[in-house]
Protein backbone atom coordinates (compact mmCIF):
# COMPACT_ATOMS: atom_id res chain seq x y z
CA UNK A 1 0.00 0.00 0.00
CA UNK A 2 1.41 3.15 -1.06
CA UNK A 3 0.92 6.44 1.57
CA UNK A 4 -0.28 9.77 -0.25
CA UNK A 5 2.14 12.35 1.23
CA UNK A 6 0.35 15.82 2.60
CA UNK A 7 1.94 18.85 3.25
CA UNK A 8 -1.82 21.11 4.07
CA UNK A 9 -4.62 21.25 5.72
CA UNK A 10 -6.34 21.70 2.57
CA UNK A 11 -5.03 18.73 0.58
CA UNK A 12 -5.83 17.04 3.96
CA UNK A 13 -9.60 18.71 4.04
CA UNK A 14 -10.17 18.10 0.48
CA UNK A 15 -9.98 14.53 0.54
CA UNK A 16 -13.44 12.58 0.27
CA UNK A 17 -13.90 10.10 3.98
CA UNK A 18 -15.64 7.32 4.06
CA UNK A 19 -16.12 5.38 7.14
CA UNK A 20 -14.32 6.24 10.49
CA UNK A 21 -10.80 8.37 10.35
CA UNK A 22 -8.04 6.72 12.46
CA UNK A 23 -5.05 8.91 13.18
CA UNK A 24 -1.44 7.93 14.63
CA UNK A 25 0.37 11.35 15.70
CA UNK A 26 4.23 11.03 15.37
CA UNK A 27 7.53 13.17 15.08
CA UNK A 28 8.76 10.76 12.45
CA UNK A 29 11.77 9.03 12.26
CA UNK A 30 9.17 5.92 12.38
CA UNK A 31 10.26 2.29 13.43
CA UNK A 32 8.33 -0.63 14.24
CA UNK A 33 6.33 0.44 17.27
CA UNK A 34 4.93 3.30 15.24
CA UNK A 35 4.50 0.36 12.65
CA UNK A 36 2.26 -1.04 15.44
CA UNK A 37 0.46 1.64 16.09
CA UNK A 38 -0.26 2.10 12.45
CA UNK A 39 -1.30 -1.60 11.63
CA UNK A 40 -3.92 -0.90 14.84
CA UNK A 41 -5.37 2.03 13.55
CA UNK A 42 -5.94 0.02 10.29
CA UNK A 43 -7.65 -2.60 12.15
CA UNK A 44 -9.69 -0.09 14.20
CA UNK A 45 -10.81 1.97 11.36
CA UNK A 46 -11.22 -1.06 8.96
CA UNK A 47 -11.14 -1.20 5.41
CA UNK A 48 -13.79 1.47 4.64
CA UNK A 49 -11.80 3.82 7.09
CA UNK A 50 -8.98 5.88 6.19
CA UNK A 51 -5.81 5.93 8.26
CA UNK A 52 -3.37 9.70 8.47
CA UNK A 53 -0.51 9.36 10.26
CA UNK A 54 0.93 13.13 11.10
CA UNK A 55 4.50 13.83 10.89
CA UNK A 56 5.63 17.30 13.15
CA UNK A 57 8.66 17.89 15.15
CA UNK A 58 7.17 20.37 17.27
CA UNK A 59 8.89 23.16 18.69
CA UNK A 60 7.14 23.63 21.57
CA UNK A 61 7.62 20.79 23.10
CA UNK A 62 11.10 20.90 23.25
CA UNK A 63 13.06 23.12 26.00
CA UNK A 64 16.23 24.68 26.15
CA UNK A 65 19.51 22.27 25.54
CA UNK A 66 17.27 19.58 24.12
CA UNK A 67 17.50 17.48 21.02
CA UNK A 68 15.25 19.82 18.74
CA UNK A 69 18.00 20.48 15.83
CA UNK A 70 19.37 16.92 15.83
CA UNK A 71 16.31 14.74 16.17
CA UNK A 72 16.30 12.62 13.08
CA UNK A 73 14.11 13.66 10.11
CA UNK A 74 13.91 10.49 7.58
CA UNK A 75 10.42 11.33 5.67
CA UNK A 76 10.77 9.57 2.63
CA UNK A 77 11.40 6.63 4.95
CA UNK A 78 8.60 7.17 7.33
CA UNK A 79 6.07 7.74 4.00
CA UNK A 80 7.39 3.84 2.83
CA UNK A 81 7.13 2.94 6.33
CA UNK A 82 3.58 4.16 6.83
CA UNK A 83 2.01 3.11 3.25
CA UNK A 84 3.58 -0.45 3.95
CA UNK A 85 1.84 -0.90 7.68
CA UNK A 86 -1.71 0.74 6.34
CA UNK A 87 -1.86 4.22 6.19
CA UNK A 88 -3.51 5.99 3.72
CA UNK A 89 -2.03 9.27 3.81
CA UNK A 90 0.90 10.99 5.71
CA UNK A 91 0.23 14.39 6.79
CA UNK A 92 3.68 16.28 7.10
CA UNK A 93 3.25 20.01 7.67
CA UNK A 94 5.58 23.04 8.34
CA UNK A 95 5.71 24.38 11.50
CA UNK A 96 4.54 27.77 9.61
CA UNK A 97 1.40 25.35 8.46
CA UNK A 98 0.73 24.25 11.74
CA UNK A 99 1.52 27.97 13.77
CA UNK A 100 0.76 30.54 11.03
CA UNK A 101 2.13 33.96 11.94
CA UNK A 102 4.99 32.28 14.57
CA UNK A 103 4.69 30.29 18.18
CA UNK A 104 0.89 30.67 19.30
CA UNK A 105 0.03 32.99 21.85
CA UNK A 106 -2.64 30.84 23.31
CA UNK A 107 -1.73 27.13 24.63
CA UNK A 108 -3.45 24.41 26.41
CA UNK A 109 -2.49 24.11 29.81
CA UNK A 110 -0.84 20.34 31.02
CA UNK A 111 -1.99 21.62 34.48
CA UNK A 112 -0.48 20.11 37.77
CA UNK A 113 0.06 16.49 36.28
CA UNK A 114 1.94 18.31 33.45
CA UNK A 115 4.44 19.79 36.12
CA UNK A 116 4.88 16.33 37.53
CA UNK A 117 7.91 13.66 36.43
CA UNK A 118 8.28 14.32 32.76
CA UNK A 119 6.85 18.20 33.34
CA UNK A 120 9.57 18.35 36.54
CA UNK A 121 12.63 16.96 34.07
CA UNK A 122 11.17 19.44 31.02
CA UNK A 123 9.32 22.57 32.28
CA UNK A 124 6.96 23.78 29.66
CA UNK A 125 7.25 20.36 27.86
CA UNK A 126 3.91 19.12 27.94
CA UNK A 127 2.09 22.67 27.76
CA UNK A 128 4.02 22.57 23.98
CA UNK A 129 3.00 18.75 23.71
CA UNK A 130 -1.05 19.23 24.23
CA UNK A 131 -1.23 22.41 22.11
CA UNK A 132 0.12 20.45 19.40
CA UNK A 133 -1.87 17.93 20.04
CA UNK A 134 -5.28 19.96 20.10
CA UNK A 135 -3.93 21.67 16.86
CA UNK A 136 -3.60 18.39 15.05
CA UNK A 137 -6.60 16.84 16.25
CA UNK A 138 -8.41 19.68 15.02
CA UNK A 139 -6.70 19.71 11.64
CA UNK A 140 -7.23 15.82 11.01
CA UNK A 141 -10.56 15.96 12.21
CA UNK A 142 -10.23 12.25 13.15
CA UNK A 143 -13.01 9.69 15.08
CA UNK A 144 -10.24 7.77 16.35
CA UNK A 145 -6.44 8.76 17.51
CA UNK A 146 -4.23 6.13 18.67
CA UNK A 147 -0.86 6.59 21.29
CA UNK A 148 1.86 4.77 22.39
CA UNK A 149 1.63 3.71 26.05
CA UNK A 150 5.33 3.75 26.47
CA UNK A 151 4.83 7.63 26.68
CA UNK A 152 2.67 6.84 29.37
CA UNK A 153 2.01 10.34 31.07
CA UNK A 154 1.81 11.81 27.73
CA UNK A 155 -1.59 9.61 27.39
CA UNK A 156 -2.56 10.40 30.60
CA UNK A 157 -3.02 13.87 29.85
CA UNK A 158 -4.45 13.53 26.38
CA UNK A 159 -7.12 11.85 27.67
CA UNK A 160 -7.73 13.87 30.47
CA UNK A 161 -7.53 17.09 27.82
CA UNK A 162 -9.90 15.51 25.53
CA UNK A 163 -12.15 14.79 28.56
CA UNK A 164 -12.19 18.19 29.86
CA UNK A 165 -12.14 19.98 26.69
CA UNK A 166 -14.73 17.93 25.02
CA UNK A 167 -13.21 16.70 21.81
CA UNK A 168 -15.23 14.44 20.04
CA UNK A 169 -12.37 12.01 19.68
CA UNK A 170 -11.86 8.64 21.56
CA UNK A 171 -8.55 7.75 22.37
CA UNK A 172 -6.54 4.74 22.45
CA UNK A 173 -3.56 3.75 24.06
CA UNK A 174 -0.91 0.81 22.31
CA UNK A 175 1.09 -1.23 24.39
CA UNK A 176 4.87 -0.62 24.35
CA UNK A 177 6.90 -2.38 21.29
CA UNK A 178 10.23 -3.85 22.78
CA UNK A 179 13.49 -5.38 21.33
CA UNK A 180 14.10 -9.03 21.76
CA UNK A 181 16.27 -7.66 24.91
CA UNK A 182 13.34 -5.74 26.24
CA UNK A 183 14.74 -2.26 25.00
CA UNK A 184 11.58 0.13 24.27
CA UNK A 185 11.06 1.22 20.78
CA UNK A 186 12.17 4.77 20.26
CA UNK A 187 13.09 7.11 17.80
CA UNK A 188 15.78 8.26 19.95
CA UNK A 189 17.48 4.54 20.58
CA UNK A 190 20.11 5.39 17.20
CA UNK A 191 21.51 8.07 19.35
CA UNK A 192 22.82 5.28 21.42
CA UNK A 193 26.80 3.32 20.76
CA UNK A 194 27.03 0.13 21.47
CA UNK A 195 28.02 0.63 24.91
CA UNK A 196 25.09 3.08 26.06
CA UNK A 197 22.95 0.22 24.56
CA UNK A 198 23.82 -1.85 26.70
CA UNK A 199 23.46 0.11 29.73
CA UNK A 200 20.16 1.49 28.41
CA UNK A 201 19.00 -1.95 29.44
CA UNK A 202 18.77 -1.39 32.68
CA UNK A 203 15.77 0.91 32.07
CA UNK A 204 13.56 -2.05 31.15
CA UNK A 205 15.03 -4.59 33.52
CA UNK A 206 14.59 -2.17 36.72
CA UNK A 207 11.09 -2.52 35.47
CA UNK A 208 10.68 -6.01 35.28
CA UNK A 209 12.49 -6.25 38.29
CA UNK A 210 9.73 -4.69 40.25
CA UNK A 211 7.30 -6.65 38.43
CA UNK A 212 8.28 -9.48 39.28
CA UNK A 213 8.62 -8.71 43.18
CA UNK A 214 5.23 -7.41 43.02
CA UNK A 215 4.02 -10.91 40.82
CA UNK A 216 6.01 -13.10 43.15
CA UNK A 217 4.24 -11.03 46.44
CA UNK A 218 0.70 -11.33 45.00
CA UNK A 219 1.10 -15.26 44.71
CA UNK A 220 2.40 -15.28 48.03
CA UNK A 221 -0.70 -13.48 49.07
CA UNK A 222 -3.17 -15.98 47.16
CA UNK A 223 -1.07 -18.63 48.63
CA UNK A 224 -1.64 -17.61 52.06
CA UNK A 225 -5.29 -16.93 51.74
CA UNK A 226 -5.67 -20.35 50.50
CA UNK A 227 -5.48 -21.28 54.39
CA UNK A 228 -7.31 -19.37 57.60
CA UNK A 229 -4.82 -17.69 59.96
CA UNK A 230 -5.45 -19.79 62.32
CA UNK A 231 -4.32 -22.64 64.54
CA UNK A 232 -4.88 -25.21 61.74
CA UNK A 233 -3.14 -23.03 59.65
CA UNK A 234 0.13 -24.62 60.68
CA UNK A 235 -1.37 -27.78 60.41
CA UNK A 236 -2.41 -27.73 57.32
CA UNK A 237 0.76 -26.39 55.79
CA UNK A 238 3.06 -28.98 57.10
CA UNK A 239 0.73 -31.77 56.36
CA UNK A 240 1.23 -30.31 52.60
CA UNK A 241 5.06 -30.91 53.32
CA UNK A 242 5.78 -26.83 53.73
CA UNK A 243 8.73 -26.07 55.98
CA UNK A 244 8.50 -24.73 59.32
CA UNK A 245 9.22 -21.08 57.98
CA UNK A 246 6.28 -21.56 55.72
CA UNK A 247 3.62 -21.40 58.69
CA UNK A 248 4.88 -17.54 58.71
CA UNK A 249 3.34 -16.92 55.45
CA UNK A 250 0.44 -14.92 56.13
CA UNK A 251 2.28 -12.77 58.33
CA UNK A 252 5.40 -12.24 55.34
CA UNK A 253 2.46 -11.78 52.86
CA UNK A 254 0.89 -9.31 55.18
CA UNK A 255 3.58 -7.17 55.91
CA UNK A 256 6.30 -7.36 53.11
CA UNK A 257 6.44 -5.91 49.91
CA UNK A 258 3.78 -3.98 48.44
CA UNK A 259 5.17 -0.47 46.36
CA UNK A 260 7.93 -0.15 48.54
CA UNK A 261 8.73 -2.97 47.35
CA UNK A 262 7.93 -2.85 43.84
CA UNK A 263 10.29 0.61 43.96
CA UNK A 264 13.25 -1.61 45.72
CA UNK A 265 13.65 -4.26 43.27
CA UNK A 266 13.73 -1.86 40.40
CA UNK A 267 16.08 0.77 41.99
CA UNK A 268 18.68 -1.35 42.69
CA UNK A 269 18.90 -2.49 38.84
CA UNK A 270 19.37 1.24 38.56
CA UNK A 271 22.46 1.50 41.28
CA UNK A 272 23.49 -1.11 39.33
CA UNK A 273 23.84 0.41 36.43
CA UNK A 274 24.83 4.02 37.53
CA UNK A 275 28.18 2.26 38.26
CA UNK A 276 28.39 0.87 34.48
CA UNK A 277 30.47 2.41 31.54
CA UNK A 278 29.46 4.77 30.56
CA UNK A 279 26.89 4.98 33.79
CA UNK A 280 23.20 5.32 33.69
CA UNK A 281 21.93 8.75 35.30
CA UNK A 282 18.99 8.42 36.68
CA UNK A 283 16.08 11.40 36.22
CA UNK A 284 12.96 9.62 38.03
CA UNK A 285 11.90 5.99 39.25
CA UNK A 286 8.31 6.53 40.14
CA UNK A 287 5.06 4.47 40.91
CA UNK A 288 2.40 6.75 40.45
CA UNK A 289 -1.90 6.53 40.31
CA UNK A 290 -2.32 7.36 36.39
CA UNK A 291 -5.29 9.10 36.93
CA UNK A 292 -2.49 12.04 38.20
CA UNK A 293 0.64 10.95 38.54
CA UNK A 294 1.86 11.68 42.05
CA UNK A 295 3.04 8.60 44.21
CA UNK A 296 0.67 5.71 45.12
CA UNK A 297 0.70 4.61 49.44
CA UNK A 298 0.54 0.94 50.77
CA UNK A 299 -3.21 1.21 51.23
CA UNK A 300 -3.29 1.59 47.06
CA UNK A 301 -5.75 0.02 45.25
CA UNK A 302 -5.81 -0.53 41.24
CA UNK A 303 -4.12 0.09 38.59
CA UNK A 304 -0.74 1.91 38.93
CA UNK A 305 1.74 2.71 36.55
CA UNK A 306 5.56 2.29 37.37
CA UNK A 307 7.78 4.86 35.43
CA UNK A 308 11.53 5.47 35.27
CA UNK A 309 13.93 8.22 32.71
CA UNK A 310 17.52 8.10 32.19
CA UNK A 311 20.64 9.66 30.66
CA UNK A 312 22.92 7.38 29.10
CA UNK A 313 25.45 9.40 27.20
CA UNK A 314 23.31 12.60 26.21
CA UNK A 315 20.26 10.59 25.39
CA UNK A 316 17.15 10.98 27.64
CA UNK A 317 15.12 7.22 27.85
CA UNK A 318 11.78 7.18 29.24
CA UNK A 319 10.14 3.31 29.71
CA UNK A 320 7.18 2.09 32.29
CA UNK A 321 4.81 -0.88 32.65
CA UNK A 322 1.25 -1.37 34.55
CA UNK A 323 1.01 -3.18 37.70
CA UNK A 324 -2.35 -4.06 39.57
CA UNK A 325 -2.76 -3.64 43.33
CA UNK A 326 -5.49 -5.20 45.97
CA UNK A 327 -6.29 -8.05 44.23
CA UNK A 328 -4.38 -10.88 43.30
CA UNK A 329 -4.39 -10.20 39.06
CA UNK A 330 -0.88 -10.09 37.71
CA UNK A 331 1.47 -7.22 36.22
CA UNK A 332 1.29 -6.07 32.49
Amino acid sequence: MTATLLRTAAELRARARAGRRAVVMTMGALHEGHATLIRTARETAGPEGEVVVTVFVNPLQFGAGEDLDRYPRTLDADVELAGRSGADAVFAPSADEVYPGGEPQVRVSAGPMGERLEGAARPGHFDGMLTVVAKLLHLTRPDIALYGRKDAQQLALIRRMVRDLNFGVEIVGVPTVREEDGLALSSRNRYLSAAERQTALALSQALFAGRDRHAAQQALRARASEVPATRARAEALSAMGESRAAADTHAVATTAGGPAAVRAAARLVLDDAARLTPPLTLDYLALVDPADFTEIGDGFSGEAVLAVAARVGSTRLIDNTTLTFGTFGAAS
